[in-house]
């Protein structure tokens, strides 16, 4: 008997943990421990999307012939205690890279024989270092050595069959839904996959930016909980480039780039964990941010005054999930010009996001408050202002959030604050009362923030 211990995984498809404990022989028990330390801390949309997954999941493991065994509790204690319910001689899991993950998998493999099978990216981090061994800090040579390792470009089946599950006690799943727009299932997966490459990819080096259409594929939750493996994605996408359309081939090509930058970010992880802790770069350790709550608040709720902060925060809090040039513009905006710790982001986006990954999260918020694997990342300020009028040009991704706004004329609607007082009455919306002026004035907040980076840099 083997356990087959699903964590980041939750497929039939190009699943190499699964894979593996099929091979060792005998029965496979797909087991999930609810981790109360990871549960307790607050995401309710993410463990919505988990549970809607984990029943999904649980289907199409019953119609292979088998099924889900579930316990909740610590894994250094539910794990063993299942393997010997079982007489279980293997573990297989899918393994990850977090702190916390790395540690709790060396606390279970000193009970049990637990075997770590590569299959959350398309290459492990240790293989993708320079010559000297030691890793990659710069995304571009990262990037190029990543597509010059050999690819396997031909995903495991699903199994056509799977041993009975044993009698063992399990527990109920949480009852959940997924949150809207977001089905939580490996067909939905996959159906996204097809349906993003076969038609929006064409258009995707464009309109990727854009809040205000539908360009990207969203992925991002299939990938973070493994509905969808990142090779399946990475194979999908080279095919896509060498027999696709011209412009899907382009397309292609800068959506691997995504892919790649997602296990940029877990390598970073992988071999320097201390980043969810502290700043990647030395010299911005110890900035003196500004610790205004009324700021963090409003920057939190969606009341900067700058629309297109604001509806990022609230599709954010409303949806669990936000835009990516979304994502860039209120994490600049809360660092740059609010100067408040990235870390306050971080946090919140952990909370809020559906597709919240520590890696992921955690060199995004890096990389736009200039403290992360960038040379000179601190010069980078996103103006709002001019972000939403390119990537919102006619003001429907504010009005779609920030209903309020929805009257305001187009040439105002990235500056509400300028409309007269006649034209904000016609509007329905007076600046100050309906809606926040800005709360701070971005032009200073820049040169402020400029000379605070620099200081720390002399």
């Amino acid at each position: 008997m083997n356990l087959w211990w699903i964590r980041r995984d939750l497929r039939l498809r190009d699943n190499p943990a699964l894979a593996s404990a099929l091979a060792q022989g005998g029965g496979v028990v797909p087991v999930f421990v609810l981790d109360d330390n990871l549960l307790q801390k607050p995401a309710q949309k993410r463990q919505a999307f988990l549970f809607a997954a984990l029943k999904s999941l649980e289907s199409e493991l019953k119609k292979k012939g088998s099924g889900l065994v579930v316990r909740r509790g610590d894994p250094l204690v539910e794990i063993p205690g299942l393997a010997a319910e079982s007489a279980a001689t293997h573990v297989f899991a899918e393994e990850d890279y977090s702190p916390y993950a790395a540690n709790r998998d060396a606390a279970v493999a000193r009970q049990v024989n637990l075997r770590l099978v590569h299959g959350l990216g398309v290459h492990p981090p240790p293989a993708v270092t320079r010559a000297d061994g030691k890793p990659y800090t710069v995304f571009t040579p990262f990037s190029r050595a990543w597509k010059a390792l050999p690819f396997n470009g031909h995903p495991l089946p699903a199994p056509a069959g799977l041993p009975p599950l044993p009698e063992l006690p399990s527990i109920d799943l949480p009852d959940a839904e997924a949150p809207a727009g977001f089905p939580a299932s490996e067909d939905e997966a996959g159906r996204r996959l097809e349906g993003f490459l076969s038609g929006l990819v064409s258009d995707y080096p464009d309109d990727r930016n854009r809040m205000d259409l539908e360009g990207t594929s969203a992925l991002s939750p299939y990938l973070r909980f493994g509905l969808l493996s990142a090779r399946s994605a990475a194979a999908a996408a080279l095919q896509a480039i060498h027999e696709g359309s011209p412009d899907s081939r382009k397309g292609a090509e800068v959506w691997l780039n995504e892919l790649i930058w997602r296990e940029f970010y877990q390598s970073i992880l992988y071999h320097f964990p201390y980043v969810l802790g502290t700043a990647f770069n030395p010299a911005f350790r110890g900035i003196r941010w500004s610790g205004d709550e009324q700021h963090l608040r409003a920057w939190q709720q969606g009341l900067t005054g700058y629309p297109v902060v604001d509806a990022g925060m609230r599709q954010l809090v409303q949806t669990g999930w936000m835009h990516n040039r979304a994502r860039m513009i209120t994490a600049s905006f809360l660092v740059k010009d609010l100067l408040i710790n990235w870390q306050e982001g971080e946090r919140w986006f952990m909370r809020h996001l559906v597709d919240g990954d520590p890696a992921a999260n955690n060199g995004g918020w890096q990389w736009t408050a200039g403290t992360g694997t960038d040379a000179a990342p601190y010069f980078r300020i996103f103006n709002p202002i001019l972000q939403g009028k390119k990537f919102d040009p006619l003001g429907a991704y504010v009005r779609r959030w920030l209903p309020e706004l929805a009257d305001v004329p187009g040439r105002y609607i990235q500056t509400p604050w300028e409309m007269p007082v006649d034209e904000q009455r016609a509007a329905g919306v007076m600046i100050g009362q309906g809606y926040p002026a800005p709360i701070v004035d971005h032009a200073e907040a820049r040169q402020r923030a400029l000379a605070m980076y620099k200081g720390k840099r002399e």
